[in-house]
Parts: structure tokens; C-alpha cells; sequence
């Protein structure tokens, strides 16, 4: 059997982080994904998808990606149901991320940032040459400021 989604995106809100009651960091996030193709009036429709990730791949994700970021994301989809605080059943429906790749650079203002990609079996990003997070990995970006600002012009 096979349970894995890929998805890229664009973040729709800060991730939010919290810890369970034995200390375990679980976050989340919305990413918003586009479909392929545009529907009947000719606009292309976008997907809200919640991510879930744990641990320590929660908490760099929490201090380094930030809403209208773009990232990767690689997991398995999972549903779950729970009793609302009317008594009534709600399924829910997301991806618990396995790792998180960040792909763009985000603002050259704004805290220290990776493009590399976090898992539960590489708990700290990758650097080149030794780069701490303080450093600017996207110093030799090939891409250079060419990427868009989006600030807060988010449609989402």
C-alpha cells in the first residue's frame, strides 16, 4: 500500500506551534495549491490544504517560514475524526509532513532563513560550507533578487 502526497505551495499564514502535554512540538500551517487547470470561466482554483509536522521540523519551521513563503512539502495524507464542542462529528482531512523544503528566499529583512529540507531522520537543515542559520544561504542564490516581493499582497 501507498500513502504519499507531494505538494507545492505558497504558505496562507505564519505557521502556528504549540507543544503537547509531554513536550512534543507539533505545528501547522495552510498551504495554498493551485490546480493544474483553470475551470469553466477560465479562472484557476486554488487548494487550502492543512499540513501538520512534528517535532523539531515544527519548530524551524515555525521560526523560518512565514506567510506567502513557497515550500515543498512531502508526506502522507491522513483523516481523523473528533466531537466539536456541539456534540457533533467532524472528519478532518491532512498531510503529515515526513519534510518541508523551502523554496524561495523570502525577504532579505526578515530573520535568517534555508532552502533545505528538514525530516524526522535530518532534524537540522543541510548547510553549505558549514553556514549557520545566521548566515545567508541565499548569498550564492543563482536567482539572486529576482524572485518577486510578494509582502503582505497575498490573496489568501
Amino acid at each position: 500500500m501507498l500513502n504519499r502526497v507531494i505538494l507545492i505551495g505558497r504558505l496562507t499564514a505564519d505557521p502556528e506551534l504549540r507543544y503537547t502535554h509531554s513536550g512534543t512540538a507539533v505545528g501547522g500551517f495552510t498551504l495554498a495549491v493551485d490546480r493544474p487547470r483553470t475551470n469553466q470561466h477560465g479562472e484557476r482554483e486554488t487548494d487550502f490544504i492543512q499540513i501538520v509536522v512534528w517535532q523539531k521540523q515544527a519548530e524551524v519551521i515555525a521560526q523560518y517560514l512565514k506567510k506567502g513563503r513557497m515550500a515543498a512539502v512531502d508526506g502522507r495524507l491522513q483523516t481523523r475524526s473528533y466531537e466539536n464542542k456541539d456534540g457533533q462529528k467532524v472528519r478532518v482531512a491532512e498531510i503529515v509532513a515526513e519534510s518541508v523544503r523551502f523554496l524561495d528566499s523570502g525577504h532579505r529583512d526578515v530573520s535568517p532563513r534555508t532552502n533545505s529540507a528538514v525530516s524526522p531522520k535530518n532534524t537540522s537543515p543541510k548547510q553549505s560550507t558549514g553556514a549557520s542559520y545566521g548566515d545567508d544561504p541565499f548569498g550564492d542564490d543563482p536567482f539572486g533578487d529576482d524572485l518577486p516581493d510578494l509582502g503582505d499582497d497575498m490573496p489568501f
